[in-house]
């Protein structure tokens, strides 16, 4: 008890120092003149929403309590009146996340995530390459509709790839089959992440980084054209990484027709199709075709997606229960609400029209595709001090885009790049991102070893992506 009581006492101390820090970044700022040009409003909101930030980072609290304290301050502190601090929840772009974790919690719940996973692995499972490109198959078909690669790798994805390696034998307390139970774990962990790349609803960070280029910017993305941006060089990724992994890792087991009977028998034991799963795969296409027609029928992707939960909840396919469990998507609503709305403000409130003229002012006279190329580089590194793809974003999207949009970068291509390199990012640490830790958890494979790994995995998406991807966006007429 004595012990327990220490450690906690410690955190707390942690905790609130930490905390600190980060009132201390944002009594700094507020304290210091603003620049001409900028007004205070404008600054005062720039120094809550950089302690925000450090908050996120920092983590002292949840993300969710940090954002209700920084939501409290603005209109205590006379930055904004209270239906204006409270503006972000009214967010279509964050409803659309809301409802899309409901349909994850959908796919967990009635089994189809499990059944379209074995079903693949039934078919096609038949050696260990293989094995790990149907669970990329099966990701890439379950990651329109689940933004949280925590819900979707660690929910779905792990609990099979986890039951494969049990029924091959790779045990990493013994050594027995390590190798390739590292590879089929780290391949279907490079699957979640370059699903996260491709959809726009593939992860959270995603549709937050495009609501803040449109907050920002006034232009944004539809999700048909980001999945038409995305689509080619994400394949192709898709295509790649499991074969060079395979050729990295070199596991023990190259045929694998345990995997084959594991699917079947897993199958068997599901039965056939219930009238839930039925009904949420015709949800599900009906969604998918709505948010690819939306230039026909004008109906907003948000809208799209609470049709879809409706449905679901009218068919019982979930539970109202079920929604209010659904602690993330609360939580995202809650934090990307009230960042987004800060943002939005900086914005309306002039300040990121005098940073844009500054940082313009600064960059005369050079390329900015070289300072595209070295930025995003940086950019990307920069996650090694991070643990989290949203604080990310929230600490380093804006700023790295405005500089770029200075110096002459097309808006959309530079958001889309910079969005996607930060779900590529989570390769980099054992603590990328949520998910991350689920699949480095398992232990076949050491620390060094999966940074090693990682970096390698992160400069080939560096380079697909804007190698691949910005000349996509030139055809389609981005640039």
């Amino acid at each position: 008890m004595t012990m327990g009581g220490t450690y906690m006492s410690k955190e707390n101390s942690n905790n609130l120092l930490r905390g600190l820090i980060c009132v201390a970044i944002g009594a700094i700022i507020w304290c210091i003149p603003a620049p001409a040009g900028v007004g205070p409003q404008a600054w005062g909101l720039l120094a809550v929403f950089v302690a925000t930030i450090a908050g996120f980072i920092l983590q002292p609290l949840p993300l969710g309590a940090i954002a209700i304290i920084a939501c409290a301050l603005l209109p205590v502190l006379g930055i904004m009146k209270a239906g204006q601090a409270l503006e972000g929840f009214s967010n279509g772009t964050i409803w659309l996340i809301v409802s899309a974790f409901m349909f994850a919690t959908g796919f967990i719940k009635t089994g189809l995530g499990k059944r379209i996973a074995y079903l693949l692995l039934s078919r096609f499972g038949k050696n260990t390459l293989s094995v790990a490109y149907v669970m990329s198959a099966a990701d890439f078909i379950i990651a329109p509709f689940t933004p949280s690669n925590t819900a979707r790798g660690g929910g779905i994805i792990y609990p099979i790839v986890n039951s494969v390696t049990t029924v091959l034998g790779c045990d990493p307390k013994t050594g027995k089959n390590q190798r390739t139970g590292a590879f089929l774990m780290y391949s279907a962990y490079a699957a979640v992440i370059t699903s996260a790349c491709i959809f726009l609803t593939g992860a959270s960070n995603n549709v937050l980084a495009n609501t803040l280029t449109e907050q920002a910017f006034g232009q944004s993305l539809s999700w048909m054209s980001w999945f038409e941006v995305s689509i080619i060089p994400g394949l192709l990724l898709s295509i790649v990484t499991p074969y060079l992994l395979y050729k990295i890792i070199k596991p023990e087991l190259t045929e694998t027709p345990e995997t084959l009977s594991l699917a079947k028998k897993e199958l068997s034991t599901m039965g056939t199709m219930t009238s839930k799963e039925k009904i949420l795969c015709v949800i599900f296409i009906a969604c998918l075709v709505l948010w690819a027609t939306g230039s026909i029928h004008h109906i907003d992707s948000a809208i799209v997606a609470l049709l879809g939960l409706s449905a679901m909840l009218i068919t019982k396919c979930i539970d109202w229960s079920d929604v209010t469990k659904q602690h993330g998507a609360w939580d995202v609503l809650v934090w990307m609400g009230v960042l987004v709305n800060m943002a939005a403000y900086l914005s309306k409130f002039g300040f990121m029209k005098w940073f844009a003229a500054t940082m313009a002012a600064a960059c005369a006279g050079m390329s900015w595709m070289t300072m595209l190329i070295v930025l995003c580089i940086i950019y990307t590194l920069a996650h090694y001090l991070l643990a989290s793809n949203s604080a990310h974003i929230a600490a380093m999207f804006i700023a790295f885009t405005t500089i770029l949009v200075a110096a002459g970068a097309p808006v959309i291509p530079t958001a889309i790049i910079l969005a996607i390199l930060c779900n590529s990012a989570s390769f980099l640490t054992h603590y990328g991102c949520g998910v991350t830790p689920i699949f480095f958890g398992s232990g076949f494979m050491g620390q060094g070893e999966w940074w090693k790994i990682g970096f390698i995995i992160t400069v080939l998406h560096i380079v697909v992506w804007m190698a691949l991807g910005l000349p996509i966006m030139g055809i389609l007429g981005m640039m």
